[in-house]
């Protein structure tokens, strides 16, 4: 406090020096002690208005010069009593240490304005570095006052706003209780926050801060919006062990530039009038000035007055270096400038030897200038001091001492009212002082559960606060590419998950291509195949006069052959990238040209069932023993099919679709059938054709077969039947180009089945058995038949002969 006052008295001084500012005046000055008392502060201070010891209200006895402003050192309930006092009379106020928040109410308290930011600029800013270290697990030990209760409310309601959770909210009594803080005390202790929040009374934290060292409580990060207030913390002896990491801001306020000096000047001699010298003097040296009236006990040690301020050092010289005092008395000095020089909106002069204090509140809320070491001075509408914050980091030294660290700035004005920008500056930090703080302060995160790493999201605990929380792994096919992040994010549909599932990746493109190997196996196998179909076809053409190539309808047996080459070459349709056009041809191809092939079967099977049951030449059935009977049979079985399919492909055609949900990585190009009643009444119309056909194989298979082939168009047809039934099952559960890979090897086992179980065996006795295909050969075997149906086999077969 007294350095506060000679820093007032020297800026008087210096400005009385200026021959710039205020060159024509001299300011005088009157320095009062209010005693911490309400009847204190408002003696004094109606004593200052008055002039009087004994002060009349409204009442001003003899003349003297005009009184500019008080500049007071307020408090709590002081600074709302006298800044009411002196708002009724508008006498100008500017307080260099009052923070209540409702001093900013101009209605109220129209002449009151401070060099310092209010509680709750400096409760926003402890909040905004809160946020900034991203603790999320805080606590709060609040006086329970006017200003413990409103700085923290506004805290612990900012920090709920931006997802900060508190464990504890604990309101401290004003009055000094060993019991209540031995309570408090205990709760502190099974706390899990390392970050701690204070706004308690110096003397409050201290006695705290000694009960935390006796239950042996450390490693926790107090944070305070006053940094003097950690540093006279840390003056008692051994707590530095519960104060081995804190944080605490300082305005950036003007710092007299030469003021050491004049401190070391101070002396006794030089200024008697000063009433608190002496005391000042007892208190830094330790000593007691002889008394004037008696002699001193041995054991006290007397000040000579040879002793000397220069060079002393007091605890903590970079926080005690700001001169609070100073930029408020050069405001008023700037203020009662622009009032002789009219340099204020409205225009009206005053002179400043004859002024009412009224006419210098409106340039006093004006001022806006520069302090001889460079600090900008100005006011908001508010009448608070628009400034910033130093961030000071409480450091121990090697020696064991601590020490504050200026580690940062608090900027409230570079972005809006809700939001503050935070400075670090950890290069001006000595390596040593940076490993350190990086150490206590960062590595000891305050959190209720340890951050969710990228690729997990959190889930929150039930009946805890929303800070505690477990990490999740995201599931497949979302991400999280941040860390803490409350719930997981779907990839775009071209994407997938990475397997950490911290990112998305683009999918491939896959189909069944041509050259990769099995696309490569499976064209092999349909050229193969087709090549054997024509090969059958060129040995059936050849030999077509041969008894057992007429005895099997050549026409129909062309027909078949044809039909299931088709049917070979049907899976180079399904291989490539699908298109618009395969997507068209590819079911309807297969779905006719089986179908072909398969009433090519039914015809021949009828053919031969309808001939055995012809008893007598010249009955009914016999018309359908004719050259066209089979044609007919498979021109109307196909037409039907060519019908299905044609309305299929007018109502709702296959097209090109890309699948992103059967392969994780991968977009699965596929054609989409479309109409699915469509799909499934081509093939179902084709199973019921195959169905009919197998049963009628299956009715004749006991019929004589000299040269009927009842027995391979029934296993040809077990196979076909065999193949398809299994298909389905399959063709369902499979996923991606699998699907593809399943209908063509169907389509390749099929018509492998029917053109193997057909014409294998009859192929077997062209070229390798010619001599069985002879008409003697036939008459030998009809011989070697007996009964009456065998000798009617051979009548057929030969009657068959020329078809």
């Amino acid at each position: 406090g007294y350095r506060v006052a000679q820093g007032f008295v020297f800026a008087i001084e210096e400005i009385n020096r200026d021959t710039h500012l205020l060159p024509n005046l001299t300011l005088g000055f009157s320095i009062r002690n209010s005693g911490d008392s309400v009847h204190g502060a408002l003696h004094e201070t109606l004593g200052f208005l008055t002039g009087q010891e004994e002060p009349i209200p409204n009442y001003a006895c003899g003349f003297s010069p005009p009184q500019a402003a008080l500049i007071g050192d307020t408090r709590s309930a002081l600074s709302v009593s006298m800044a009411r006092l002196l708002g009724l009379y508008k006498f100008p106020q500017v307080s260099y240490s009052s923070t209540l928040p409702s001093l900013s109410d101009k209605a109220q308290f129209p002449s009151f304005l401070r060099t310092r930011a209010s509680d709750l600029t400096s409760s926003h800013a402890v909040s905004q570095l809160v946020l900034h270290f991203r603790w999320s697990w805080v606590g709060i030990l609040a006086q329970d006052d006017d200003f413990g209760q409103q700085a923290s409310s506004l805290v612990a309601r900012e920090l709920g706003q931006a997802g900060v959770c508190l464990e504890f909210h604990l309101h401290v009594p004003s009055q000094q209780s060993l019991e209540k803080t031995e309570a408090l005390v205990q709760k502190m202790a099974s706390c899990t926050a390392t970050v701690v929040l204070v706004f308690l009374s110096n003397s409050n934290f201290q006695l705290l801060l000694l009960g935390l060292q006796g239950v042996g409580v450390s490693g926790q990060v107090w944070v305070s919006k006053d940094v003097l207030h950690l540093g006279l913390a840390l003056t008692v002896p051994g707590v530095s062990r519960v104060l081995q990491g804190s944080f605490g801001l300082m305005l950036q306020v003007s710092q007299a530039l030469g003021f050491p000096e004049f401190l070391a000047r101070l002396h006794p001699s030089r200024t008697p009038e000063d009433a608190f010298i002496e005391r000042f003097w007892e208190v830094t040296f330790g000593c007691k000035w002889p008394p004037r009236n008696s002699t001193a006990s041995g054991s006290t040690r007397l000040c000579s007055g040879n002793e000397s301020l220069r060079g002393h050092e007091h605890p903590f010289q970079e926080v005690s270096k700001v001169d609070v005092a100073y930029s408020a008395v050069y405001s008023i000095a700037h203020a009662l400038q622009a009032l002789g020089d009219c340099v204020h909106e409205d225009g009206a002069c005053a002179d400043p030897l004859h002024f009412q204090p009224w006419q210098l509140l409106h340039p006093l809320r004006k001022v806006h200038f520069k302090t001889p070491d460079g600090k900008e001075i100005m006011f908001d509408s508010n009448g608070d001091l628009l400034t910033k914050f130093d961030i000071l980091y409480g450091q121990k030294t090697a020696n064991g001492l601590f020490r504050f660290v200026h580690i940062g700035v608090i900027d409230p004005g570079a972005t809006s009212e809700k939001r503050m920008t935070v400075h670090l500056m950890k290069e001006d930090l000595q390596v040593s002082s940076l490993c350190a703080w990086m150490t206590s302060v960062l590595v000891p995160s305050s959190v209720c559960s340890r951050s969710c790493a990228p690729g997990f999201s959190q889930i929150p605990r039930q009946g805890a606060p929303q800070c505690c929380f477990d990490c999740s792994p995201c599931p497949e096919g979302q991400f999280a590419d941040q860390r803490d992040m409350k719930r997981c994010l779907l990839c775009p549909k071209e994407q997938y998950s990475s397997p950490t599932r911290d990112r998305c990746l683009p999918r491939t493109e896959t189909f069944l291509a041509f050259d990769e190997p099995l696309g490569l196996t499976l064209a092999s196998v349909v050229l193969l195949l087709a090549g054997l179909a024509v090969l059958v076809l060129g040995v059936f053409l050849k030999h077509s006069d041969t008894p057992v190539v007429r005895a099997n309808n050549r026409a129909l047996s062309y027909t078949l052959l044809t039909s299931l080459a088709l049917c070979a070459l049907c899976p180079l349709l399904f291989l490539g990238r699908p298109t618009t056009a395969t997507c068209l041809l590819r079911q309807t191809t297969f779905a006719v040209v089986f179908t072909v092939a398969v009433s090519s079967v039914l015809a021949k099977t009828l053919t031969v069932v309808l001939a055995f049951r012809a008893i007598r030449p010249g009955v009914r059935v016999q018309v359908c023993l004719g050259p066209n009977a089979s044609s007919s049979v498979v021109l109307t079985a196909s037409l039907v099919q060519v019908v299905l399919c044609g309305v299929w492909l007018g109502t709702s055609p296959p097209f090109p679709h890309r699948d992103v949900a059967s392969e994780p990585s991968q977009v699965v190009i596929y054609c989409q059938e479309g109409s699915g009643v469509g799909f499934y009444c081509m093939l179902g119309y084709l199973a019921v054709l195959a169905g009919a056909t197998f049963c009628m194989a299956f009715l004749a298979r006991g019929l004589p077969d000299a040269f009927n082939e009842t027995k391979f168009l029934t296993f040809s047809m077990l196979l076909f039947c065999s193949i398809w039934t299994a298909f389905l099952p399959l063709y369902h559960s499979s996923r991606g180009k699998s699907t593809v890979a399943v209908e063509i090897f169907s389509i390749l086992a099929s018509t492998a089945g029917l053109l193997g179980g057909i014409f294998l065996p009859k192929c077997y006795i062209i070229l390798l058995k010619p001599e069985r295909n002879t008409l003697a050969c036939i008459r030998h075997g009809r011989q070697a038949q007996q009964g009456r149906g065998r000798a009617r086999s051979c009548r057929v077969a030969v009657s068959l002969g020329p078809h």
